[in-house]
C-alpha cells in the first residue's frame, strides 16, 4: 500500500491556467495536469492507493470556494476514498475559530497552510492562534516549510527556528506536518534543530535530490515513525518518488511506515 500525503489538484475549469502560472513562477515542469482525473491516472500508474489533496490559499476571500471544491472531492470519494482533501486556510481569516469549527464539522481531517504564498512568517501570532485552535479540534495541519521556488531571494517564512518558536507557544503539536522533509533546502538546519521533535516531516519534492546517506541520517534521528511519504504531485512523479524511496534500502518495517503505516495512523483510516 502507498499513501501520498501531499498532492495538489484544481477544478477542471482553472487547472490548466493555474498549473501554467505556477510552472512559470517556480520554474518547474509538472508531471500531471493538476486535475482530479490527472492525479488518478498518476496514482494508477504508480500504484498509489490514496492521495491527500492540499489546497493552498493565497487570499482569505478564497475560503468558501476552495473548501467547497475540497468538500465535493471528499463527498465524491466517500465510499471508497482514493483522494482525500484537506481544507485550505489563511492567516487573514478573522473569525478563525468559527471557520475551523466548520471545517471540523464538515468532516475535514486537517488544513493546509503556505507561509510564503500567504506572506506570513510561521511564528506570527495569527498562525499561532490558528495552530492552537486546530490542535484543540484535533485537526492535522500541513505547512510548507523551507524555500519555495517561486520566492527565491525572499526571506524564508517557515524555518526550523520559527517552527520551534511556534511549538513553544502552542505547547507542542503532534499532528503538525512540515512539508519537504522539514524544510526545503534547509536539510542541515532541520537535522540539527528539529529532528527528533514530536512532529511529522513529509517527503514531498525533496526525495529526488536527497542523497541516500542524508535521508538515512534523518530517518535515524527523527525516526521512521514520524516521516510520511509525499510527492507534491503534480510537481514530482509519484512513481519515480516511490522508486527513489525504495532505493534507500530501508528495513522493510521502516519503509512500510513511511509509505503508508504512519499516514494510516495519522489519518485514522
Amino acid at each position: 500500500m502507498v499513501i501520498d500525503l501531499h498532492t495538489h489538484i484544481f477544478p477542471d475549469k482553472i487547472a490548466e491556467k493555474t498549473i501554467s502560472a505556477l510552472s512559470k513562477s517556480a520554474c518547474v515542469t509538472p508531471y500531471a495536469n493538476g486535475t482530479k482525473a490527472g492525479l488518478l491516472e498518476s496514482m494508477d500508474k504508480a500504484g498509489v492507493n490514496i492521495s491527500i489533496n492540499l489546497p493552498a490559499m493565497t487570499k482569505a476571500s478564497q475560503l468558501d470556494s476552495i473548501n467547497a471544491f475540497a468538500k465535493c472531492l471528499n463527498e465524491e470519494n466517500h465510499t471508497r476514498p482514493r483522494i482525500i482533501s484537506f481544507a485550505g486556510f489563511h492567516p487573514d481569516i478573522e473569525n478563525y475559530k468559527e471557520e475551523l469549527c466548520k471545517i471540523k464539522e464538515n468532516g475535514f481531517l486537517g488544513i493546509k497552510l503556505h507561509p510564503d504564498y500567504q506572506g506570513t512568517f510561521f511564528d506570527d501570532e495569527r498562525y499561532i492562534n490558528i495552530l492552537k485552535s486546530a490542535k484543540e479540534l484535533d485537526l492535522i495541519t500541513v505547512t510548507h516549510a523551507g524555500l519555495d521556488g517561486a520566492f527565491v531571494g525572499q526571506e524564508i517564512k517557515c524555518t526550523p527556528r520559527r517552527v520551534l518558536r511556534a511549538l513553544d507557544k502552542i505547547g507542542g503539536y503532534s499532528k503538525l506536518v512540515l512539508a519537504h522533509l522539514g524544510g526545503n533546502e534547509l536539510f542541515d538546519e532541520v537535522y540539527k534543530e528539529l529532528a527528533g521533535y514530536d512532529i511529522y516531516f513529509d517527503t514531498s519534492y525533496v526525495l529526488i535530490n536527497t542523497p541516500k546517506q542524508d535521508f538515512l541520517k534523518m530517518v535515524e534521528k527523527h525516526s521512521a515513525d514520524k516521516i510520511l511519504f509525499a510527492t507534491d504531485s503534480p510537481w514530482q512523479c509519484q512513481g519515480q518518488m516511490i522508486n527513489k524511496l525504495k532505493s534507500y534500502e530501508l528495513p522493510k518495517e521502516a519503509e512500510d511506515k513511511i509509505l503508508y503505516k504512519n499516514a494510516k495512523n495519522l489519518l485514522n483510516i
